[in-house]
């Protein structure tokens, strides 16, 4: 199976080069352009495709110094993989989504197991699996350790890689996959014909109930009711969500200071996906860090110092809608060290929270 990064990303690569020997602005240019890009597949002018918006978005934080040659060669090498197991007869399944299922079971398995291959006689190829980096789970030192391609040079990935690569390789073989969020996290949402609705978690490389997702302390009734979590993302909606992966890859990159190409991406986020949570957040919360450097720039005491100017009064306004919208539909903030024992759960309870009937 012979698969390349499309010819969408390679012309992003094209223009940059060009930029380069122009010596225009190539910082912002880069973000404009993967804007505008992900902008044409939300407004279908070009082919919606999650993969590219993913790499989309970690190619403008490398400044179009991405790898993709190594790229291409590891995740060809799983795609083999996954099209040669199933092929076999992996699972025990006999409903009519058989073939759906069994390539999710592929799936999950090359990201999840070892897996040995006899080359000939003598050689055997040992495919081991992809592993959470416990080392700054959520990217706070080191944004790349949020990337796919991080993931595929490494082996190692997070709660946002590693369901990211998996939802790349699902439309790859062409089968339903649904990200979903919970505080903090990503996971996999799943449907068959046999168990309904299903979780997928691989940061654990289990299949965790529901129960587990409400464990955390921090989903409340109004947040599920609300569709803050737990909600099944559309396509669309999930390569939306890339336009957070690449606000937040600027902000990580070039500092709080100017908020105005986040609120962008924010915006055409929610037009798409109005609960999006991660949208709402990174919006409210680069609107509160620019009014704050502005006072304390100006040696100001109260926001209400800078109302004279219209435009910070509205941001101000809006910010505080945001925040009291996200508190009234059952957000709650998650801290990380909390965060940390959450995932535990799933290896020190696993007869508690896993789905017995999907993992024998």
């Amino acid at each position: 199976m012979k698969v390349k990064l499309s010819f969408l990303l390679l012309g992003i690569c094209l223009n940059i080069l060009i930029l380069r020997s122009q010596n225009i602005d190539l910082l912002e240019n880069i973000y404009e352009q993967s804007y505008n890009y992900i902008n044409s597949m939300l407004k279908d002018s070009v082919p919606l495709s999650f993969r590219d918006a993913v790499f989309i978005s970690e190619y403008a934080y490398y400044d179009g110094m991405l790898d993709t040659q190594l790229i291409n060669e590891q995740y060809e090498t799983i795609c083999r993989l996954i099209n040669g197991l199933s092929q076999s007869e992996l699972i025990t399944y006999t409903e009519k989504d058989k073939d759906i299922i069994t390539k999710h079971a592929a799936i999950f398995k090359v990201l999840t197991d070892t897996i040995l291959i006899p080359v000939d006689s003598l050689l055997i190829y040992e495919h081991k699996p992809l592993t959470y980096d416990f080392e700054d789970p959520l990217g706070q030192a080191d944004w790349t350790k949020m990337f796919v391609s991080k993931l595929l040079k490494t082996r190692k990935g997070n709660c946002h890689s590693l369901p990211y690569l998996y939802k790349i390789l699902a439309d790859q073989f062409n089968i339903p996959c649904q990200l979903a969020f919970a505080p903090n996290h990503i996971y996999i949402k799943l449907f068959s014909e046999k168990s309904g609705w299903y979780n997928t978690e691989l940061t654990s490389g289990t299949f965790p109930i529901d129960a587990w997702i409400i464990a955390s302390g921090y989903v409340t009734i109004d947040a599920i009711r609300n569709g803050l979590y737990m909600d099944t993302l559309r396509n669309k909606q999930a390569v939306a969500n890339c336009l957070v992966d690449l606000a937040q890859g600027y902000q990580h990159k070039y500092g709080k200071d100017n908020p105005e190409f986040v609120i962008k991406c924010c915006n055409k986020v929610l037009e798409y996906h109005p609960t999006n949570v991660n949208a709402i957040l990174t919006k409210a919360e680069a609107q509160k860090h620019y009014i704050h450097s502005l006072m304390k720039a100006k040696n100001l005491k109260s926001p209400e110092a800078l109302f004279s100017d219209e435009n910070i009064k509205n941001m101000y306004a809006e910010m505080e809608s945001l925040y009291i919208e996200l508190h009234k539909s059952g957000y709650r903030r998650m801290p990380e060290e909390m965060y940390s024992e959450w995932l535990n759960l799933l290896r020190s309870e696993p007869d508690k929270y896993i789905n017995k009937s999907l993992s024998q």
